[in-house]
């Protein structure tokens, strides 16, 4: 699931969160046929769901629905992206990004080129590349005497996961990809722009636009007014930067919205010379873009992110597509010097295979669940979650998942205005996932008589409104909860 997506739902659905708590609670301990009879909701009508229950000590099916069929999971998939990266990379595995040349130094003056190499951190921020062009500046260079080079070639130049929708093309959960891109905040949505919109007091008037990172790279055309019924709209024209304004802001109020940069690189190298203008630092030669660093150059600044085990915690909290992506690409470059993420699927297929899981029963194209190619079942996730369970970083993994109820927005997650008030609450750790006609809630919780238990469940097909399907999967993880022999 994209986390913009669900957050507009509960936006939404904000007056109905008592309803939906009442859904999910259940006056009788699980059982088989209760479990049969939920499956049975007219909200599932026509539609598929595969449906797994497991005893996480010993492995035992507790309750299976259709356990093999594949299903679209959403972001469920990252479930297998991340585990798999705590594997491959390890806990401590940490982005780089470095300022590089080949030249040599003369006083103030570096005669050679300036290489900006990105390692495909989706961390880095405006200030991080502001901070490489002080490191640079405190070297006492003022002149670069050769090329600026930006450096993205640690991951290939797809920009974009194969079959994802082209209306999510501009959304911030659908940015491009790129070893060298920068986020507008602290969320860590990389490769798009925050763009605030304010409403003046008099109806009528043109909003006023703030964008940031700040950046010519961006155009506006904007038609947005102050005026009543909030019909306000950012749209961006394919193949460009230009962002089209229109609809109607509430007198006096504003509206942020993140919008995703076309060819993420090309705007980080507006940005970073513009940080190397700041600190006094003139470059006398061109832009290159996608050049390679020489094996050869020197080293003058670097910046690293914090390690994965850190990482995984605004990613599996707020389902983060883009650092999803970047993880992904990343074990390609690791496993099979090829940051594609092609290559990385394969990395993460040899992360099950190596857990016992037959990968060939599974369909991974990306590292999100963005695409709709992408097929697992509720046995293979349980598979997964048990086979997680016993590794050495299962700690720092599993309290990176969202738990249900808890209204802190980095502890709970997606799953913060769920299950509050019932024997799920601060007890069911998973991971949600939605998009069109697809819902998928997989996890650990504890029943009634202390079993930790592992779940999987995934939707698909189904026409009703995703409320209604929550509603059904906040009665699983009750019935779960209460669930004794």
């Amino acid at each position: 699931m994209h986390f913009g997506r669900w957050l507009h739902t509960c936006a939404l659905l904000v007056g109905l969160s008592l309803l939906l708590g009442g859904c999910a609670s259940v006056s009788h301990p699980a059982t088989p046929a209760a479990l049969d009879q939920l499956l049975a909701d007219p909200a599932l009508r026509g539609a598929t769901v595969s449906l797994t229950v497991r005893d996480v000590r010993s492995g035992d099916t507790l309750y299976q629905h259709n356990p093999s069929t594949r299903l679209v999971p959403a972001s469920n998939l990252k479930l297998l992206t991340t585990a798999a990266a705590m594997d491959v990379l390890g806990p401590q595995y940490r982005f780089a990004t470095q300022l590089l040349s080949d030249g040599t130094r003369q006083g103030d003056r570096l005669t050679g080129n300036l290489y900006l190499r990105g390692l495909g951190d989706p961390t880095l921020q405006l200030a991080d590349y502001q901070a490489l062009a002080a490191q640079l500046a405190s070297q006492g260079i003022r002149q670069v005497q050769g090329d600026l080079v930006f450096d993205d070639t640690w991951f290939d130049a797809e920009r974009l996961g194969v079959d994802w929708s082209h209306d999510d093309e501009t959304t911030y959960y659908g940015a491009q990809i790129s070893a060298l891109t920068v986020s507008p905040n602290a969320d860590f949505d990389a490769g798009s722009v925050l763009v605030t919109a304010k409403a003046p007091v008099r109806a009528g008037l043109p909003v006023s636009v703030d964008l940031y990172p700040p950046s010519d790279y961006l155009q506006l055309s904007n038609r947005a007014v102050s005026g009543p019924g909030n019909s306000y709209g950012i749209n961006r024209r394919h193949g460009t930067n230009l962002l089209q304004l229109s609809g109607t802001v509430a007198p006096g109020r504003q509206s942020e919205q993140l919008v995703s940069v076309w060819e993420p690189t090309q705007w980080v190298a507006n940005l970073f010379e513009q940080a190397l203008a700041q600190q006094g630092i003139r470059v006398q030669g061109r832009r290159i873009m996608g050049g390679a660093s020489p094996a050869t150059a020197t080293l003058l600044a670097e910046h690293r992110s914090a390690p994965l085990q850190e990482l995984i915690t605004p990613l599996l909290k707020l389902s983060n597509n883009t650092m999803s992506e970047a993880l992904l690409k990343a074990m390609g470059r690791q496993t099979a010097n090829s940051g594609t993420a092609a290559a990385g699927a394969v990395a993460v297929a040899g992360f099950l295979k190596r857990q016992g899981l037959d990968t060939s029963t599974l369909s991974q194209v990306d590292g999100s669940g963005l695409s709709r190619r992408n097929l697992l079942s509720s046995q293979t996730l349980t598979d997964l979650l048990l086979a997680a369970s016993k590794q050495p970083w299962f700690d720092a993994w599993y309290n990176a998942l969202p738990i249900a109820g808890n209204s802190d927005r980095m502890t709970g997650g997606s799953l913060r205005y769920r299950l509050r008030a019932t024997a799920a609450e601060n007890n069911l750790h998973g991971k949600t996932g939605s998009m069109s006609g697809v819902s998928s809630l997989s996890g650990y919780l504890t029943d009634a008589q202390g079993r930790r238990l592992v779940f999987a469940m995934i939707s698909n097909n189904y026409l009703s409104d995703t409320a209604s399907i929550h509603a059904l999967e906040n009665r699983l993880a009750v019935a779960l909860a209460q669930w004794h022999d």
